[in-house]
């Protein structure tokens, strides 16, 4: 057994659902070989698809997203069946995720095409102009906890882009990145746009080195920094969508109950596998008590297999229920929940830890589980303190009715909601992406379009210069008359 989700076999990787480990299908192992092959042949439809432009890449990719929309009860049940999904989680992504195709399609035009920007006085003379051209093929390595959104950000905008894709999904979720590609070939049929290769890390390794122009990957900070360096020696770009540490801070004249819900489901919904869900929780002192009161209560409603799915990884069981003991052993308290809790390949439900030491593995380290430490602080102030000390930097939250704007300017991350949780992903014109150990680089939004296209410059000289110094055949007045002109516009 490779992980929950997959195993190997002879015949490739076979892809299992995580609740019962029944099969959902077996997958071959692309060598490099093969992943070479199909970089060969997305580089050969790379010309055509920058060939039919912004507009004939618009259609196609609306006519992607109404084939996948048509198809859904297919997708949302294979999330289900290979990711472990609830129905509820499942939709929720799936939402998203046409979402952003369809913002990317629609505005790559505006964002991307060549448009004039000022020569200056000095340059009066040139005719300057700005535009973004594809790389040529992206290499798109995706998660397994969000298997359609998370890839979808990078797939959908580098195609916007004009490049072609060669897409490797995660091991536990092939079946899923299989029926990515199979939707998006029934709507641009036999045009080799969009490549799939399956198989583990060596697969996603061979990716790497395979000639791709760009690699945009999404996981681990350890494998994001083995990804980083199998690209170095031809420096390749990368973007990278690392994990994260999120933090709540609610103030003291935060609304409560609001707070409440936003961080439970932050925390627990997706069983708690989202790399920007909330994992921290800092409360000031004058309604610490209300809150916890009020999470318990809530926390106790909410069950496994009903409100969230398992998990899908079985090592990150044993992290989870290492992450609770050490809690406990440094003097915190669980006030729902415990090590019980955990039992293969479920969290029952939601664990939440209070008073837990700022040293603990619970608050340093990526938990990727329904688990909630909430400590109290003294004011929001010490709240944004404790969340920016972090080797992470993705999401955050901030939950205020007065100062709130204030406070999220101090948060040390990439994105922050404010009297909400994760509302970030779903808007499309906003950049995902953090800093810190969770990467860099930005997928959505313009900025998502502008990371898989080449900023290019291009002047082009409308008439002579009144002065000529940029030529050996200038006058012996010509510099003179420039040193004058520079003094004269950078004294005022």
């Amino acid at each position: 057994m490779t992980a929950s989700g997959s195993e190997a076999s002879a015949a490739g990787i076979v892809s299992l659902n995580p609740a019962d480990s029944t099969p959902v299908g077996t997958f071959p192992v692309d060598d490099e070989q093969a992943v070479r092959r199909k970089v060969a042949r997305a580089r050969e439809a790379a010309a055509w698809w920058d060939r039919i432009g912004h507009d004939g890449r618009r259609a196609r990719l609306l006519a992607w997203r109404r084939t996948m929309a048509q198809r859904l009860p297919e997708i949302l049940d294979l999330l289900e069946r290979e990711n472990g999904k609830v129905r509820a989680d499942a939709a929720v992504e799936m939402a998203a995720a046409l979402t952003h195709v369809s913002w990317s399609a629609r505005h790559a035009r505006k964002v991307l095409s060549r448009r004039r920007v000022p020569s200056g006085l000095l340059m009066l003379n040139q005719w300057s102009t700005l535009e973004y051209r594809p790389y040529g093929v992206i290499g798109v390595i995706g998660p397994w906890n969000y298997p359609v959104h998370t890839p979808i950000g990078s797939i959908a905008y580098a195609l916007a882009a004009g490049n072609a894709v060669v897409f490797k999904p995660s091991e536990y979720t092939p079946a899923i990145g299989e029926w990515l590609v199979d939707t998006f070939e029934e709507a641009v049929p036999a045009r080799s746009v969009l490549q799939l290769c399956t198989g583990d890390g060596s697969t996603g390794a061979a990716l790497c080195t395979s000639g791709v122009d760009k690699v945009a990957f999404t996981g681990s900070p350890g494998t994001g920094a083995r990804v980083l360096a199998a690209c170095a020696p031809s420096l390749t770009p990368v973007l990278l969508e690392l994990g994260g540490k999120d933090a709540m801070v609610v103030a003291a004249d935060a609304d409560v109950p609001a707070a409440v819900e936003a961080a439970l489901w932050g925390g627990c919904s997706n069983a708690g596998q989202s790399c920007a869900g909330i994992e921290r929780v800092y409360v000031a002192d004058p309604v610490y008590d209300r809150f916890l009161d009020r999470l318990t209560e809530r926390a106790r409603e909410i069950a496994a297999g009903t409100d969230f799915g398992p998990i899908t990884m079985p090592g990150q069981v044993e992290i989870i229920r290492r992450h609770i003991e050490d809690a406990l052993a440094r003097g915190g308290r669980a006030v729902v929940g415990g090590p019980e809790s955990v039992q293969p390949p479920y969290v029952t439900g939601p664990v939440i830890l209070a008073e837990v030491p700022e040293d603990s593995a619970a608050v340093r380290e990526e938990t990727f589980g329904p688990v909630l430490v909430v400590n109290r602080v003294a004011d929001a102030a010490e709240g944004v303190a404790r969340a920016n000390d972090s080797a992470y930097g993705l999401g955050s939250a901030v939950f205020a009715r007065r100062g709130a704007r204030e406070l999220a300017g101090r948060m040390r991350a990439g994105m922050v909601s404010v009297n909400d949780v994760l509302s970030f992903p779903a808007v499309p014109a906003l950049p995902f992406g953090g800093r810190g150990g969770s990467g860099f680089g930005r997928i959505h939004g313009a900025d998502g379009l502008r990371e898989f296209a080449v900023p290019t410059a291009v002047t082009r000289k409308l008439f002579n210069a009144p002065l000529a110094v940029s030529t050996f055949a200038r006058g012996t007045r010509d510099i003179p008359r420039l040193e004058r002109l520079v003094s004269f516009l950078n004294s005022r």
